[in-house]
């Protein structure tokens, strides 16, 4: 029995077992015809614009940080989204905090709600880590790079925010010479070294 499009396109999704970026869909052998066609008749859903998924895959807590990441390639995820992910913060952040290069684009993001940051070339490429969601490759700053951003914006983010999650991370076996390190690339050393000496 001949395969239609419309199955193959549905077997597809169902092998990435998570979101696609009509793009990647595309490159992945799905007509764009067949992937409207599916979007109209509910076979598929649009979770934001551009990407789809199977109607009947739940959505996870990470979900939103894998729309973003596929809404915005050059996107690290950063700052309290970060502390999140890693359980440093009792914090929920109610927007996605992403890093961007200085020279990107804004992107034009409908949902879900992001907050940019734009940093410098030595501070954007820092301490990135892939971590695969939803079969999505999700790229975040480590643990100690979160750290030192987060001293880095500690007036956009408030002080005891930092403070707690610094704790969290020392009883999480993050070293202060990392932690010191990815402090020096952000430029906050100096404020960071006497609350590190305090605590460890």
């Amino acid at each position: 029995m001949k395969i239609t499009t419309v199955e193959k396109a549905i077997s597809i999704f169902k092998q990435q077992s998570g979101p696609l970026r009509s793009s990647q869909a595309i490159r992945l052998g799905i007509a764009p015809r067949t992937l409207y066609a599916l979007r109209d008749s509910g076979q598929i859903v649009e979770v934001t614009r551009g990407v789809y998924r199977l109607p009947n895959v739940p959505s996870t807590e990470h979900s939103d940080l894998v729309q973003v990441s596929l809404r915005i390639p050059k996107g690290i995820i950063c700052l309290i989204s970060a502390l999140a992910f890693y359980n440093l913060t009792t914090q929920i952040p109610h927007k996605v905090y992403v890093a961007l290069p200085l020279d990107a684009e804004k992107p034009r993001l409908l949902y879900p709600p992001v907050r940019l940051f734009w940093l410098s070339h030595p501070a954007y490429s820092a301490g990135i880590e892939e971590h695969l969601l939803e079969g999505v490759t999700v790229r975040m700053y480590c643990r100690e790079k979160t750290i030192a951003d987060c001293f880095k914006y500690r007036n956009k983010i408030g002080m005891s925010i930092v403070l707690d999650a610094l704790k969290e991370s020392l009883q999480f076996g993050c070293k202060s010479e990392s932690l010191l390190k990815y402090a020096r690339i952000d430029r906050v050393e100096k404020i960071m070294r006497p609350y590190l000496e305090a605590l460890v």
